[in-house]
């Protein structure tokens, strides 16, 4: 999508340019001895920018996109109060580029995890990240992250290693501070051709393929997000999305694991309810729908070894279930709960405490 302005309403030369820069990157190498030694987008870029400078052929160039630095950044402290006023204007932007910098940086590194089978420290990469960039605003640099695009070509290219990136980021500043009249001459055609040739390295094809052997449910992700992303042009509210959607999705699959079984002691006239599985604001409705509050029972005993509870919400079923039960005249005792569940319980339950429990049933 970032590429079509550079195809849109332009000159054939653009688009022969553009097909033969992808020729150069997808056939360059399969030649003998120096196709694997030097990188086909290097090739593809120098190639169509020595033909671009001796036919003078009227494309765009780099150089008409804006005038490129002439000289080394250097250390500024911003001219800006501060105090609260400043920080409520940078923060809603500093936020969302954190945001959108760090989605961006975990996604990268996870490709080029995949490309190179190797690990990386995501917490490392956070951290460097996040010095960077506080650094790169003493210098007058805009705030950052990983590339795909770049870090794709760059271990396309055979550089695998940190060293790799520092030396295209010299390199890079070296062209543009001290080469800019050459760098200029660059075609957009070329860049183009490289970034095509990107997209489509990076796209997970099997994705398309497989799609009717995945679920429903991580269809629905994957199409959500990828339409949210191109038509916003935001990766941040893709993003969002597609977790939304994948945590409504797996909160529904959950609750579905969640059941009991119930048994009475004729003897002692005690119901038992045994619950399995994860009661949240998803299933708490079921947990509730397992009781009959209308049996005539002394007792009532709700085991829950078996059984979490994770929200607030799962807590208010419980004590309500408890409640309807002492209404009704049975008594009843909860067991088995687990650290954790017994910890949510105590903080937010009310069915154990008189005084919490007068105040809900006085507000009933």
């Amino acid at each position: 999508m970032a590429q079509l302005p550079e195809l849109t309403d332009v000159s054939w030369h653009v688009y022969a340019m553009t097909l033969v820069g992808l020729g150069v990157i997808y056939l360059f190498p399969y030649i003998p001895l120096i196709g694997r030694l030097i990188p086909s987008p290097l090739v593809c870029i120098l190639s169509l920018t020595m033909l671009t400078f001796f036919i003078d052929l009227d494309i765009r160039t780099v150089g008409d996109m804006g005038e490129l630095p002439d000289q080394l950044p250097f250390f500024l402290w911003p001219d800006v109060p501060l105090n609260f006023a400043t920080l409520e204007i940078i923060f809603p932007f500093s936020m969302a580029l954190a945001v959108v910098g760090l989605l961006e940086s975990l996604m990268t590194a996870t490709i080029v995890d995949d490309l190179t089978d190797t690990s990386s420290d995501k917490n490392r990469e956070c951290k460097g990240q996040g010095i960077a960039n506080i650094s790169a605003g003493f210098l007058g640099g805009m705030a950052g992250c990983a590339m795909i695009g770049q870090s794709v070509i760059n271990v396309k290219s055979g550089g695998r290693g940190r060293l790799s990136t520092l030396v295209a980021g010299m390199v890079l500043l070296i062209m543009v501070v001290f080469l800019n009249d050459w760098v200029a001459q660059i075609p957009m055609a070329a860049l183009v051709s490289v970034m095509i040739m990107v997209s489509i390295g990076t796209f997970d094809w099997s994705s398309i393929k497989n799609i009717r052997k995945y679920p429903l449910s991580t269809n629905t992700v994957m199409i959500s997000t990828v339409v949210v992303v191109v038509f916003t042009h935001n990766l941040a509210y893709g993003v969002f999305v597609g977790v939304l959607l994948g945590a409504l999705f797996f909160a529904n699959k959950i609750s579905h694991f969640m059941y009991a079984e119930s048994r009475l002691d004729e003897q002692t006239s005690t119901r038992y309810y045994i619950f399995h599985g994860q009661i949240f604001f998803n299933s708490s409705a079921k947990f509730l729908a397992v009781f009959n509050f209308k049996e005539a029972v002394s007792e009532v005993v709700i085991d829950l070894t078996r059984a979490h509870f994770w929200d607030i919400t799962a807590v208010h079923s419980l004590d309500m279930a408890v409640i309807k039960f002492r209404r009704e005249g049975a008594k009843v005792k909860v067991i088995g709960l687990n650290e954790a569940s017994e910890t949510i319980v105590d903080r937010f339950g009310v069915h154990d405490k008189p005084e919490e429990l007068e105040k809900v049933l006085g507000g009933h």
